[in-house]
């Protein structure tokens, strides 16, 4: 039985879902050449309305944190009017949607944005090529200096008052899975010995910096977080991490962000330093909205959710091969198989 993810769900006073399936965010580099969301996109996201909340692709806050080809971004007019026509198309079905703002740090790359220099907490770089173009070998990143930081604090925040011009109902920021605001939160990634590294309370700053600024400019009630506690996506693990995020939850824990996410591609995965899964960690260190995710079906999501191991849960690539997913998990139809073939088209 799945009854309970057809439960509304009010995620504060401002913002009540439908259910309790949330479609994931899922990289489709679909953008056009300026990085501008086309019709095809906002098909795309009209199409899966019916999830309780859709949180976009990860967008690009501005254009040195792109890392992949033909990401869109929340930077210029022309792209916060397309995605004006995508929250249009999911509003006009009775749908909801968060932007996801991202950063890629250290492994953006100059070929997109023709600059010189990749932004990361230290310079420590990763190894590999850019997906889908591996030509394009990744770069040792320039350590940001202070201004750098302060900068990019308020380009987060004014990247989220665009996503609200642009009729989003709320964002989500990407602190997870590698990217830069997560590369300040492990050790891996970040040495420095300033107060931005080396102790727990310096290495969460920057993190709590943006949060603290986005909910400043449109509202803890439309913002919200995505972390990954467990080091696994371009980062190596480290047990000094569970103290890093020991704070950092108890920091979060005070301030009222429409829900938290972890973000862990498979949640069946254990990291000996946080005592078993991801979830279970966060969940033990943080009461209010929590967001599961990481290969669940509609059976083992309603069990998590029956038993309080987070409230909603975000589905991933289910949603690319089942627009109507929510429409055949209610009614208790087969679904279509993922497959790699279908990351070509927007369907």
């Amino acid at each position: 039985m799945t009854d309970n993810l057809f439960h509304p769900y009010a995620l504060n006073d401002t913002i009540e879902l439908n259910n309790r399936i949330l479609m994931a965010p899922l990289t489709r580099c679909m953008a056009d050449d300026d990085l501008v969301p086309t019709q095809a996109m906002a098909d795309y996201y009209g199409r899966r309305a019916e999830a309780g909340l859709i949180i976009s692709e990860a967008v690009i806050i501005r254009p040195d944190g792109q890392g992949y080809p033909n990401t869109p971004g929340l930077f210029t007019p022309e792209q916060i009017r397309g995605w004006s026509k995508v929250t249009e198309a999911v509003h006009k079905n009775g749908g909801k949607i968060f932007a996801q703002l991202w950063h890629t740090g250290r492994v953006a790359h100059p070929h997109f944005f023709g600059g010189t220099e990749v932004l990361a907490p230290s310079a420590v770089g990763v190894e590999g090529t850019v997906p889908r173009m591996r030509d394009l070998v990744y770069q040792t990143p320039k350590a940001v200096n202070h201004q750098e930081i302060a900068q990019l604090v308020k380009d987060y925040a004014q990247a989220a008052a665009n996503a609200i011009d642009a009729g989003f109902d709320g964002v989500e920021i990407h602190g997870a899975n590698g990217y830069l605001i997560d590369q300040f939160l492990h050790h891996d990634s970040n040495r420095r010995s300033d107060e931005y590294g080396g102790s727990p309370e310096n290495m969460t700053r920057f993190a709590l910096e943006v949060v603290d600024a986005i909910t400043s400019r449109i509202g803890s009630d439309r913002t919200a977080l995505r972390i990954s506690p467990g080091a696994y996506f371009n980062m190596a693990g480290d047990s000094r991490d569970r103290d890093v995020f020991d704070l950092l939850l108890a920091e979060l824990e005070q301030r009222d962000l429409a829900f938290l996410h972890i973000g862990i591609f498979d949640d069946s995965m254990e990291f000996d330093y946080l005592g078993g899964r991801a979830s279970s960690y966060v969940r033990a260190n943080y009461r209010k909205t929590l967001v599961g995710v990481g290969s669940y079906s509609a059976d083992s999501a309603s069990a998590a959710i029956g038993e309080d191991k987070f409230d909603l849960i975000a589905i991933g690539r289910p949603f690319i091969a089942n627009p109507d997913y929510v429409a055949k998990v209610r009614g208790g139809e087969a679904l279509t198989a993922y497959s790699e073939d279908m990351l070509a088209s927007l369907v």
